[in-house]
């Protein structure tokens, strides 16, 4: 049966259509998803139909740049329908999404298989025209041959049928485990009407609870498993019998002990047996093998290498951490044995104890103004850019827009969706409305989604952030740079796109740095009631107590890492050639396996971490999660030098090294190896030296 489309004409007021400018977001409804879609994925096969049936020989302008309009089209409507279903949940917009994925997904697995396609790349790529390209478009060229390879491209015609069903149903399956994570998430919630049972608890999380039970009508406080309301229980409540509930809730989230309809453990299965069978199809031993291809590390040996260097260096610092811990609790809280919910409450006593400060005493002096007025600043000092206010339709009233110029000029825009909603997946990210790039119309300039999942203001009084939460929108803000601050103008390189996956973290990683700078805070820190900046014996008490915990952090981290880099190398590996689900027994038996191997802190064994795990089921982190310790080694060393240059002057806002930093890793985006970006910018290979300075991990 075919696919009923619309014609140009249909669609002639389709909001979705309307690339003049910004989405048009106060316009956009589910209804009009489908057709606008269609529309381009029919404008983009006759493209490819023509262009392959031209024997001319292939040439950039005639071939490359038609083909990239056409995706760029394609790519920013599509882009805003997945950021709606990310950011507005609602039945309807995941009913519009889920409805057009598998023909969304089922397109690029055709042009991923195309081989008439394929050959007019490779045409381009091995002819005259190549050696008087830029290196940027040679090395687009060189990405598109290995891509197209990849994509199945050169498999036998009686396979691909069964590659493209392969990526539609990994689509599919990746967009119902973040759906039933979410419905999962807001179907708990915690009544309390008994103010005795919420002893501890801050009086602003006190405030969103009340706030939260009078929005559904009900008495008393309602909590639930979104961080800014868990994460205040977990950290506070004297109440462990409600810290025990809330735990169990948040641990078994998506599992075969809620709801089946929700139980993403099925999905985990079929997943990890569609990567292997696509790994095979590939001539590959396992998708980690897959994964690599366009990293930076080359095999899942080299990474597991690292990952036992890193987890050798911060175990006996983690296991410092933990006994000092259970020694704490005992002795002062009358917690043993200490139970997985007790940790956060007990590690906060335990911070307050040694260090004489609270995490919410430190966040009662970043109120949210401030700590924006304060990133904008750093960025200023850095780059020399302004960030204005500026406006354009937003998807939800919460939400402002934001434009950056350079002396007067503009270089991009992006928007700031800062709040926790019901609606809005967890988590915090960045992604592309918009990328730099040449067009027939000139330079269009990127436009980039900084989302996260803070608290909100209650009461009168501006939303109120915990250091942690400055380092997340620090983070984001990082790629966000990254993406705005590119000068490529070649799309498939520009800001982002192209850049090796374990090397994106370190733009991200390395502005959390910046959130530890005495200079920093000053400006950027004012109490929310007295308007009072940070006081510097509170920030000498933070400063001190920096690396409390980084051993259990930094193993945590190592555990993730690898258990994923396993997972996608060696169940793969043995995963049943019929391409039948893995069981979730032998994967949560891996997950016991290597926390015996580098973990401290071995959770219950009814937890089930892994129907959570969005990264890598439902992000593209797939064998990748351990691109955040890889890049953190790149990212802890490009700071350094600005904490050589700012040796001695009160400030590592240095304006010199920061241009050097946007001109050599910001700019270049994927246009060059991120090794080579690296190099240019600090002069030397990467060394581990600073990360494991910053981290405390080194015997003083």
């Amino acid at each position: 049966m075919t696919t009923p489309t619309s014609s140009p004409a249909d669609n002639a007021s389709n909001p979705l259509l309307d690339f003049s400018g910004f989405p048009r977001f106060a316009d956009i409804r589910p209804e009009h998803v489908a057709p606008a879609i269609r529309q381009l994925l029919d404008e983009n096969r006759a493209l490819i139909e023509r262009l392959t049936a031209d024997p001319s020989v292939p040439t950039w302008e005639a071939f490359v740049e038609p083909m990239n309009e056409a995706g760029e089209r394609l790519g920013r409507a599509w882009g805003v329908v997945g950021h709606l279903h990310s950011v507005k949940d609602v039945p309807e917009w995941r009913e519009a999404y889920n409805a057009l994925l598998p023909e969304v997904s089922g397109f690029f697995a055709e042009v991923g298989q195309n081989l008439a396609l394929f050959h007019k790349y490779k045409a381009l790529h091995d002819g005259a025209e190549y050696a008087t390209l830029t290196p940027t478009r040679q090395l687009i060229l060189d990405h598109e041959v290995r891509d197209f390879r990849l994509s199945g491209a050169e498999l036998p015609d009686e396979l691909k049928p069964r590659f493209k069903e392969i990526q539609e149903e990994q689509s599919q399956l990746a967009a119902k485990f973040s759906e039933n994570l979410l419905d999962a998430t807001n179907a708990h919630e915690e009544l309390i009407t008994d103010e005795s049972e919420l002893a501890g608890i801050p009086e602003d999380a006190l405030a969103m609870a009340r706030a939260a039970a009078e929005a559904e009508g009900k008495p008393g406080w309602r909590f639930t498993l979104h961080m800014p309301s868990y994460l205040p229980v977990m950290q506070y409540a004297d109440n462990r019998a409600l810290r025990e509930r809330m735990y169990r809730a948040y641990a078994t989230r998506a599992s075969e002990q809620g709801k089946a309809d929700w139980d993403n453990g099925p999905l985990i299965g079929r997943i990890l047996a569609l990567r292997a069978e696509e790994s095979r199809m590939l001539g590959y031993a396992n998708f980690a093998e897959v994964s690599l291809v366009p990293k930076m590390a080359d095999t899942p040996a080299q990474v597991l290498a690292f990952l036992r260097e890193l987890a050798a260096k911060a175990k006996p610092f983690a296991e410092r951490d933990l006994a000092e811990l259970k020694s704490f609790a005992k002795a002062e809280l009358w917690l043993d044995p200490l139970e997985p919910w007790d940790v956060a409450y007990a590690s906060e006593k335990l911070r307050q104890s040694r260090y004489d400060y609270s995490d919410q005493e430190v966040k009662q002096y970043f109120p949210e103004p401030k700590v924006l007025d304060g990133l904008f600043g750093v960025i200023r000092a850095l780059y020399g850019v302004d960030i204005l206010p500026d406006e354009a339709p937003t998807w939800d009233p919460d939400t402002r827009f934001f434009r950056i110029e350079k002396n007067g000029d503009l270089v991009g825009h992006f928007y700031l969706d800062l709040h926790a909603r019901p609606t809005k997946r967890g988590g915090a990210w960045m992604d592309s409305a918009r990328s730099r790039h040449r067009s027939a119309h000139g330079t269009e300039t990127p436009v980039a989604y900084l989302v996260c999942n803070f608290p909100s203001a209650v009461g009168g009084k501006p939303a109120t952030f915990t250091h942690d939460d400055v380092l997340t929108l620090f983070h984001e803000c990082g790629h966000g740079l990254h993406h705005l601050l590119t000068k490529v103008e070649d799309l498939a390189v520009s800001g982002i796109h192209g850049v090796e996956w374990d090397a994106v973290e370190l733009p991200s990683q390395f502005m959390e740095n910046f959130c530890w700078e005495w200079d920093v805070l000053q400006g950027m820190t004012a109490h929310v009631d007295t308007g009072e900046p940070l006081p510097r014996a509170l920030y000498d008490k933070m400063i001190a107590a920096k690396n409390f915990q980084s051993g259990m952090q930094t193993v945590r981290q190592l555990e993730f890492s690898m258990f994923d880099l396993r997972l996608h190398a060696e169940l793969d590996a043995s995963a049943d050639k019929t391409s039948g689900p893995v069981p979730v027994e032998r994967v949560m038996a891996l997950l016991d396996e290597v926390r015996r191997e580098v973990a401290v802190l071995i959770p219950p064994p009814w937890h089930r971490f892994p129907h959570s795990f969005s990264h890598i089921f439902a992000g593209g982190y797939a064998a990748g999660y351990y691109s955040y310790k890889w890049a953190e080694v790149l990212s802890a060393d490009a700071f350094e030098a600005f904490e050589e240059a700012g040796a001695g002057k009160g400030s590592l806002l240095d304006a010199e090294t920061g241009a050097r930093f946007w001109r050599e890793i910001l700019a270049v985006g994927g246009s060059r190896p991120a090794i080579e970006s690296f190099k240019a910018f600090r002069g030397r290979e990467p060394r581990v030296d600073a990360l494991l300075r910053h981290n405390g991990m080194v015997d003083a």
